[in-house]
This record gives C-alpha cells, structure tokens and sequence, in this order.
C-alpha cells in the first residue's frame, strides 16, 4: 500500500482568509427595519380585497398594519397554524388578487 502524498493547492493561502472575509460582510449585514412597535393591525385593510397583489400594495399593507413581517399566502401554499402578533398574512388567489389580509 502507498502512503498518502499531500499536494498543495494554489493559491490556498489566500482562499481561506479572503472567504473569512466575505462570509463576515454577509453577517453584518442589518436586516429589514420596522417602524413602529411591530405588533400588526388588520382592522382598516379591507381596502385591500380584491387588488392586485404588486409590490406596492403590500408595501402599503405592511405600513398600514404595523407588521413587522407580511407573508403572501398563495392558493396551493399551505401555511402553519402558529400565531404571530407581528406578522400579516396576506391571502392571493391564482389570479395574484388580495382574498383576505390578516394579522396571524
């Protein structure tokens, strides 16, 4: 049997350091800000029903309700049970039309 021999790969002196760096880059990164307390209100979103689901209208759905997070909800997507206070759900048909915009 021949022992293992150990190549050098080039350049492998700067590919660990460099990645270090790129992977540090990506975890500063801040994420989304919310305004607000972040505790979501659907009661004035009736507006919505029947819109198109663009980004606008979710833009406007999410500063009008507080949300911290809006998830669209699509009819073949299924969703789980858990509740949220900071979270929008916003139900599209397969037309993407607002069926329903609710805080779950």
């Amino acid at each position: 049997m021949r022992p293992i021999r150990w190549t050098r790969v080039p350049g492998a002196r700067w590919w660990l350091p460099a990645s270090s760096l790129l992977l540090a880059g990506c975890l500063a990164t801040p994420g989304p800000q919310v305004q607000g307390s972040g505790r979501c209100d659907d009661s004035a979103l009736g507006w919505a029903v029947g819109q198109p689901a663009d980004e606008a209208t979710l833009r406007r759905l999410s500063r009008e309700s507080g949300a911290g997070l809006v998830n669209p909800v699509g009819p073949d997507s299924v969703s789980r049970g858990d509740r949220r206070d900071d979270r929008l759900r916003v139900y599209l048909d397969a037309a993407n039309l607002i069926q329903a915009a609710r805080c779950e």
